[in-house]
């Protein structure tokens, strides 16, 4: 395929984010008095979400009787709190530079919300990347294709133009969705082995962001 571009997923894929994410929930359990969690439990459980992220860890999950409040601190604490260790992956800044070099257009699509989105891509990749998708009203969250297809539309291009980068197996859920293919990253937040058992068998897989360069060749 002679594609035009490129999709991104976010954590774990072009931001190694997991202990922001760690430390923020952290500061949530202790706030509440809840046993805190270990890096590998909330690596665990993000990729769909902060509401689903609490659903993941706290006790009673979404039947906690303060749930709600629970929720709202983590986010207004995260999204204050979402660039004190954060930053891109190995070799992620010179992939984007040579795609564009190349010509590619690229966009990433995140389960964050869509301010946080907007300002990561921009602290990080605004001279790669043309746009930044996240969570908002009327776009239903991945794996559903609602942000990939928006992010085609706003690239300009065709689905068949378009393939996508992610590191877990809401990633290759969100690329069968939206009908792409998909390259599962293997430096984020999931195993092969995880990614094989929800059918991940027929993506390419890379263990380096350089190799992405071999199969858009």
């Amino acid at each position: 395929m002679n594609y035009k571009a490129v999709i991104f997923d976010m954590d774990g894929t072009v931001l190694n984010t997991i202990e922001d994410l760690t430390d923020s929930v952290n500061y949530i359990m202790r706030k509440f008095d809840l046993p805190e969690k270990t890096l590998d439990k909330v690596k665990h459980s993000v990729g769909s979400g902060a509401a689903v992220l609490m659903e993941r860890i706290l006790p009673d999950g979404r039947d906690n009787e303060r749930f709600d409040e629970i929720l709202e601190a983590y986010k207004a604490y995260y999204f204050d709190h979402c660039n004190i260790k954060t930053g891109p992956y190995k070799h992620i800044p010179e992939l984007l530079a040579e795609l564009k070099k190349r010509g590619y257009k690229m966009a990433i699509v995140s389960n964050k919300s869509m301010g946080a989105v907007k300002e990561l891509r921009d602290l990080y990749f605004k001279d790669y990347v043309d746009v930044a998708i996240g969570v908002a009203e009327g776009l239903e969250r991945k794996p559903a294709p609602d942000e990939c297809l928006e992010a085609i539309k706003q690239l300009g291009v065709s689905k068949e133009d378009c393939i996508y980068v992610g590191d877990s197996e809401i990633d290759h859920l969100t690329a069968v969705n939206t009908g792409l293919k998909c390259i599962s990253c293997l430096w984020g937040f999931r195993t092969k082995e995880e990614l094989l058992k929800v059918g991940a068998e027929n993506n390419y897989f890379v263990n380096d962001p350089l190799e992405i360069l071999e199969i858009l060749k």
